[in-house]
């Protein structure tokens, strides 16, 4: 008989713009209610890790205290959407550099978003997502080298 191996997967939300962040906040609430987290991040000790059931694990990461969060960036090149999810009730689930802003929007431009507005808010935004990928148990070495 050969060894049973189970496959932890792991997925990073990348959700970009007005809609992309709207539809992402409510995604990631949906995946709270369904999992049992808490909107500070919190799990009640009846459903921890070990527990039972935890595919959750594939969109959230466990800090050190204990508190569950998602594996994603939220982006947008103006700050009002994301500023709802920083005063919304989900506020403590996200840790402050997974939302990322600019200052102006584009105003409906793609070059103006593509060539200026866009240039400033890229570097942190991919810095983010190696910060996440580098915190993921199986991650394949290809992919993160396309980050770089």
């Amino acid at each position: 008989m050969s060894p049973l191996f189970i496959l932890q997967r792991e997925c990073i939300s990348v959700h970009v713009g007005q809609a992309g962040v709207q539809m992402g906040n409510a995604c990631w609430e949906l995946y709270c209610l369904e999992h049992g987290i808490q909107p500070d991040g919190q799990m009640p000790s009846d459903k921890t890790i070990g527990g039972g059931d935890d595919s959750f694990t594939t969109f959230f990461c466990e800090t050190g205290a204990g508190k569950h969060v998602p594996r994603a960036v939220f982006v947008d090149l103006e700050p009002t959407v994301i500023d709802e999810i920083r005063n919304g009730p989900y506020r403590q689930l996200f840790h402050p550099e997974q939302l990322i802003t600019g200052k102006e929007d584009a105003a409906n431009n793609y070059a103006r978003g593509h060539y200026t507005i866009g240039k400033e808010i890229i570097d942190p935004v991919l810095d983010r997502i190696r910060k996440l990928v580098r915190t993921w148990d199986g991650r394949k070495g290809a992919f993160e080298r396309m980050l770089m």
